[in-house]
C-alpha cells in the first residue's frame, strides 16, 4: 500500500509541476488559453496573477516531492501539502470551477487515504 500512497503522491506533484507551467509560461499561450477557456484579453489581462497562483502550485509539487525524498521519515510532510491541496481544491471547486474538485480535491483525499492505510 506503501508503494501505492506513493505513487499517487508523486503523480499530484507532477499534476502541480504541469499546472505550475500552464500557469507560469502558457496562461497566455494558446494551451493555457485552451486549459483555463479564456480569451486573448483576459489571458493578457491576468497573466500576472495566473503567474503568482503558478508559484503556488510550485510550491505545493516541492512539498510532495520533499515529503516522498524523506521516505518514511516524511509521511507527516506528504499528509501536511496533500491536505493544502486538498484545501486548494474544494476552494477552487466552490470559487472558480467546478472540475478543481476533480482534479485537486479527489486525488489529494485518495493520497491521504492511501497514506493512512499503508
Amino acid at each position: 500500500m506503501s508503494l501505492a500512497a506513493n505513487a499517487v503522491v508523486a503523480l499530484i506533484g507532477l499534476l502541480h509541476v504541469y499546472i505550475l507551467v500552464l500557469e507560469m509560461f502558457l496562461w497566455d499561450k494558446p494551451a493555457g488559453r485552451r486549459a483555463f477557456g479564456m480569451t486573448q484579453e483576459m489571458a493578457t489581462a491576468t497573466k500576472t496573477l495566473a503567474a503568482n497562483q503558478g508559484l503556488y502550485n510550485g510550491f505545493l509539487a516541492a512539498g510532495l516531492f520533499w515529503g516522498l525524498w524523506l521516505g518514511d521519515a516524511g509521511q507527516s510532510v506528504k499528509v501536511f501539502f496533500l491536505l493544502c491541496v486538498l484545501a486548494a481544491g474544494l476552494y477552487g471547486a466552490a470559487t472558480a470551477s467546478r472540475k478543481i474538485l476533480f482534479i485537486q480535491a479527489v486525488p489529494a483525499a485518495i493520497g491521504l487515504g492511501l497514506l493512512a492505510a499503508a
